[in-house]
C-alpha cells in the first residue's frame, strides 16, 4: 500500500545544534503508526516539520505522492493533516457546537448571520460518526478532559482530515476514557484515517498501534511491525542499549513509622483518610482520575485546607498552614503539573534548583555564588540531567530532564518524606528507569515515599504497599505480594474483593 505521507531524509538544526539528521517516516491510510524515542529524540520537531510549524533544512515531504511545502499549520490542516495536542485547544465557556466550528462558523447573507441550528445538527452528526454521545449545547468547560479530546477529534474529522497526529493522547485520561478513545481510533482506522501516535506508554502502543518507528538522538533507527517485535527490542532501539529489568530491584529494611495520617477530611473532596508510611518504604497510591489522590497529597503538604483529622510526623502531631511549614517539617512534593507548578520554565536550570534550597546556598541571607554553583553541578551530575549548561533555560530541555529537575529541587532539602505525584508522566523509558533508581536510592537513605501513579505497572513494580482511593475514600490497602492489576482496579472502581 502506497503511503499517504512520506518524509524522506529530513534534517533540521537550531543555532548549529543538529536536531534531525536524514530522518525517514511514513504513514499509510487506515494505520496507527507509533512514533517513539526518548525525550529530545526529535519526535516533536519531525511532526512540526510535517505540519508546517518548522521549515526543514533539507529533505522532502510527500502527501499522496505530491511534494508539499506547508508554510504553516493552517495550510497543513487544509490539506488534511490535523494535530490533537497534549494541551487541548478548547475554549471552556463556549458550547460544544461553538468549539466545533470555531473560526469556521456556517453563515448566511451578507451580514454573516450564524446558522446555529445547522451547526448544532452537524456537531451531533460528527460526534455520532465516532460513536460519541455529548450534548452539543453543553459548555465545553463542564466536560471531562477525555470528552474535550473527543471534540477535538470530531473537529478534525469534520475538517476531512486524512492524517491525525495524536501527541500523548492518554496522558490525562481515566481508564474508561482511554477505552473510549481506543474505540474511536478503531473507527477512524475503518474510515481510512492514518494516525501518528506519540506516547511513552509502551503497553498501549502494543495494544492500539500497527507499526512503530523509532528515533534516537535525531536519527531514524528503524520501523517495526507490532506483531513482529516486543517491548525489549523497542527499548533497545530507543536507548541504544538493554535496560535490564524495567523496575530495578530494591533491598531496603523498613524503619520506624515516619508519616501517619488519621481520618483526614476535606468536605466534598475526601473523607476519613487514614494511612501510614515507614522509613525506606514506597507507598503506591492508586485510583481513577478525580478520585481525590492529588487533593489528599495537597492537604498533607499544607497547600489545601482540611476540616478534621491528624497528620503525625515521627510521632509528633503537626498542622501545616502552608507549604513552607511542610518543607520545614521535612516534606517534599513533586507535583504532577511540572510546567505549571513544578518549574519556573523561563528561569535557568541553576535558578530552578536553587529556589527550594536558598538556606543551603546562602550566607547571611545572601546567595553565595560558589556554594550555589557547586550545589547545582552536584545535582546535575547525580540526576544525569542532559543540559549544555547550568544557565540554560529549563523550557529548552526535554520532558524527562525537566522532570529530573523537579525531583532534584527537593533532594537538596534532604526530605524525610517525599510525595511524588505522577513522577514519570510524559517521560521516556530511559529517564523512567533513572527516576526509579533514584527512588530506590532515597529509600535506602531512609526517606519515606508516597507515590501517586495512574500507571498500574509502575505501582506494582515500585511499591511496598498499595493504597487505593475511590471517590475520596480509602477503598483498600493491599500488601504488594497480594496486589495485581485486577485487584487494584476492582478497588479503584468501588468493587469489593471477593
Amino acid at each position: 500500500m502506497k503511503p499517504i505521507v512520506e518524509m524522506k531524509n529530513i534534517s533540521k538544526a537550531f543555532s548549529g545544534n543538529r536536531v534531525l539528521e536524514n530522518v525517514d517516516f511514513e504513514i499509510r491510510s487506515g494505520e496507527v503508526h507509533a512514533l517513539m524515542g526518548e525525550n529530545g529524540a526529535g519526535k516533536s520537531t519531525l511532526m512540526k516539520i510535517l505540519t508546517g510549524i518548522y521549515q526543514r533544512d533539507s529533505g522532502s515531504v510527500y502527501l499522496k505522492g505530491e511534494e508539499v511545502h506547508f508554510k504553516d499549520a493552517k495550510q497543513a490542516e487544509e490539506s488534511g493533516i490535523s494535530v490533537i495536542h497534549q494541551e487541548l485547544n478548547i475554549i471552556p465557556h463556549l458550547s460544544v457546537t461553538d468549539n466545533m466550528f470555531l473560526g469556521k462558523e456556517l453563515t448566511v447573507g451578507r451580514f454573516g448571520i450564524i446558522k446555529q441550528k445547522e451547526m448544532r445538527r452537524k456537531t451531533k452528526e460528527y460526534l455520532q460518526q465516532l460513536g460519541i454521545e455529548i450534548d452539543p449545547d453543553k459548555e465545553a468547560g463542564e466536560l471531562s478532559v477525555g470528552q474535550q479530546q473527543m471534540i477535538e477529534i470530531a473537529r478534525a474529522v469534520a475538517a476531512k482530515s486524512e492524517v491525525l497526529i495524536m501527541d500523548e493522547p492518554t496522558a490525562a485520561l481515566t481508564d474508561r476514557e482511554i477505552e473510549a478513545l481506543f474505540k474511536v481510533i478503531v473507527r477512524l482506522k475503518e474510515q481510512g484515517v492514518g494516525i501518528v501516535y506519540i506516547s511513552h506508554r509502551m503497553e498501549e502502543i502494543f495494544q492500539v498501534c500497527d507499526r512503530i518507528s523509532v528515533l534516537r538522538d535525531g536519527e531514524f533507527i528503524g520501523v517495526k511491525e507490532i506483531p513482529k517485535t516486543n517491548f525489549d527490542e523497542i527499548v533497545k532501539m530507543m536507548v541504544g542499549r538493554q535496560l535490564g529489568e524495567r523496575f530495578p530491584t530494591r533491598q531496603t529494611t523498613l524503619g520506624a513509622e515516619r508519616l501517619k495520617v488519621e481520618q483526614l477530611t476535606c468536605k466534598g473532596v475526601f473523607e476519613d483518610i487514614s494511612f501510614s508510611v515507614r522509613e525506606g518504604e514506597v507507598l503506591g497510591v492508586a485510583g481513577l482520575m478525580g478520585a481525590g489522590r492529588t487533593e489528599i497529597m495537597e492537604a498533607i503538604f499544607g497547600y489545601r485546607s482540611y476540616q478534621s483529622g491528624r497528620i503525625v510526623i515521627d510521632g509528633n502531631d503537626v498542622k501545616m498552614k502552608n507549604p513552607y511549614e511542610a518543607i520545614k517539617q521535612g516534606i517534599g512534593f513533586v507535583t504532577e503539573d511540572r510546567k505549571g507548578e513544578g518549574l519556573v520554565v523561563d528561569l535557568s536550570v541553576r535558578e530552578n534548583f536553587s529556589l527550594t534550597n536558598l538556606d543551603r546556598i546562602s550566607s547571611k541571607q545572601v546567595i553565595a555564588s560558589s556554594k550555589e554553583e557547586e550545589f547545582v553541578d552536584e545535582l546535575i551530575e547525580k540526576l544525569h540531567v542532559k543540559t549544555a549548561s547550568r544557565e540554560l533555560s529549563v523550557k529548552s530541555l526535554s520532558g524527562g530532564n525537566q522532570q529530573k529537575i523537579v525531583i532534584g529541587k527537593w533532594l537538596g532539602t534532604n526530605p524525610k518524606i517525599l510525595i511524588l505525584d505522577e513522577p514519570t508522566r510524559g517521560v521516556d523509558v530511559g529517564a523512567k528507569k533513572e527516576i526509579y533508581q533514584l527512588i530506590n536510592q532515597l529509600t535506602q537513605e531512609g526517606v519515606a515515599i508516597v507515590m501517586v501513579s495512574s500507571e498500574l505497572p509502575e505501582i506494582l513494580g515500585m511499591s511496598d504497599r498499595v493504597l487505593v482511593i475511590h471517590e475520596g475514600k480509602v477503598s483498600a490497602m493491599i500488601p504488594i505480594k497480594e496486589a495485581n492489576q485486577e485487584k487494584i482496579m476492582q478497588a479503584a472502581t468501588g468493587g469489593k474483593d471477593s
